[in-house]
């Protein structure tokens, strides 16, 4: 019973988030709008206007593990820190290939 009352996922602001939940998304910075359709948290589809798009990685990189806490219904904490963690390892890894690419291009040309 114990268990029940502390998975407050799923149901939206204004319930308390257990220990563990808050803290920076690489996976919501990097991947904001994907993030977001996959942890239905709506308000990372910002992510799309030009200028806004740049604040709001920001934004979801703060704020974006307690969204998607209270957005989607986990089975418990340590299932939405797995989860979390994917997410940022793929997002660390895609930022270093791109950046890899980038340095291999710059320097072929030179």
């Amino acid at each position: 019973m114990d268990r029940e009352i502390s998975n407050t996922s799923g149901l939206g602001k204004g319930h308390p988030l257990p220990d563990g939940i808050k803290g920076w998304s690489w996976g919501a910075f990097f991947f904001n709008w994907v993030w977001a359709i996959g942890n239905k948290t709506w308000i990372g589809l910002l992510a799309f206007i030009p200028y806004l798009g740049f604040i709001m990685a920001f934004i979801l990189g703060f704020k974006g593990r307690e969204w998607a806490w209270q957005n989607k219904h986990w089975e418990n904490v340590e299932h939405f820190n797995h989860v979390q963690k994917l997410w940022s390892i793929w997002a660390l890894v895609l930022f270093v290939l791109a950046l890899l690419l980038g340095i291999i291009l710059a320097v072929s040309e030179s």
